[in-house]
């Protein structure tokens, strides 16, 4: 395969070529993607999947590219991002909706439409696609509580649906990660309730994030998952790593959950700190923090 039967292939599809992914993820980070592709529908979306696997390409979905970290190698193969595909619909309580809608903008369309349920989802940062796959939660809701199905592309390239079962929802956990599928869609079933009362809520939920997350600095979201009976972010407090920096990534002063870019950091910068951050907790703890955000790509760019 060359880039040049590449781009003739689809000459409809934006696709870039050797293209960084700093440009895309939320932590400003991570190295270029060989092949970078942007559908504009399934249709499209199950023809680069085609080519990839009649290439021998491996294929990587980055969704909003929000708790996730792109190693400074970058990623080899296809790396799709699906932000062109947001269409977003509801019918009496159910809110349908693309996996590259913003999950923020699925709970600005369930407020329009006096359906409450995924307040909790206001300020997340993520897509639709990415919340199934990682089973998104904050202040109490997850994915799982309002999720009924979802529209998934096998990695054989059949378009099939899960239902809530299927999707075996868990704690940053779906089956979709562990068969290696790509969301397409999701179905949400709401209950009906007072538009008013549901933006006081999301306003309510959004202030509290912005007191107490970093939202001024580029960062990956929470980084660590809750160890159980601990909160992450009280153990890295209490380990006295906020501040803690290499290069341009630091620890934030603000809530030590997140790693923000203080000052041009690199992904090897973030996986450095999180690195010592595992080791001090568990020294002074005995605790294993494992991380939520998704790491990915390679260590050094082999071309």
């Amino acid at each position: 395969m060359t880039d040049k039967t590449l781009l003739k292939a689809y000459p409809q599809i934006d696709i870039l070529l050797n293209e960084p992914l700093s440009h895309y993820t939320n932590t400003l980070t991570g190295g270029p993607a060989d092949i970078l592709a942007f559908p504009t529908s399934v249709k499209q979306c199950q023809e680069l999947v085609e080519y990839a696997n009649d290439h021998q390409l491996p294929v990587t979905v980055i969704g909003n590219a929000s708790n996730l970290i792109v190693k400074d190698g970058g990623i080899r193969g296809l790396t799709i991002i699906l932000t062109k595909i947001n269409k977003i619909t509801s019918h009496e309580n159910l809110v349908v909706a693309d996996a590259g809608a913003a999950l923020i903008d699925v709970t600005k369309a369930a407020q329009a439409h006096s359906l409450t349920g995924i307040e909790w989802a206001a300020g997340i940062p993520g897509s639709v696609g990415g919340a199934v796959f990682m089973n998104a939660g904050a202040y109490g809701g997850e994915i799982e509580n309002v999720v009924v199905g979802a529209e998934v592309l096998t990695s054989d390239d059949k378009v099939i649906h899960l239902n809530h079962e299927q999707l075996d929802l868990g704690y940053r956990h779906s089956s979709v990660q562990e068969n290696h599928q790509i969301v397409l869609s999701a179905t949400f079933s709401l209950s009906t309730g007072i538009a008013d009362k549901i933006q006081k809520e999301m306003d309510r939920l959004n202030f509290l994030r912005a007191s107490k997350q970093p939202l001024d600095l580029p960062s990956c979201g929470s980084v660590f998952k809750r160890p159980k009976g601990y909160f992450a972010g009280k153990l890295i407090h209490d380990s006295g790593l906020q501040g803690f920096q290499v290069g341009g990534a630091q620890v934030s002063t603000k809530h030590a959950g997140f790693i923000v870019n203080v000052d041009h950091a690199t992904a090897t910068d973030y996986l450095n700190v999180i690195s010592h951050v595992q080791e001090t907790v568990y020294k002074k703890f005995g605790v294993h923090l494992h991380t939520e955000v998704r790491i990915i790509g390679d260590e050094i760019l082999n071309k």
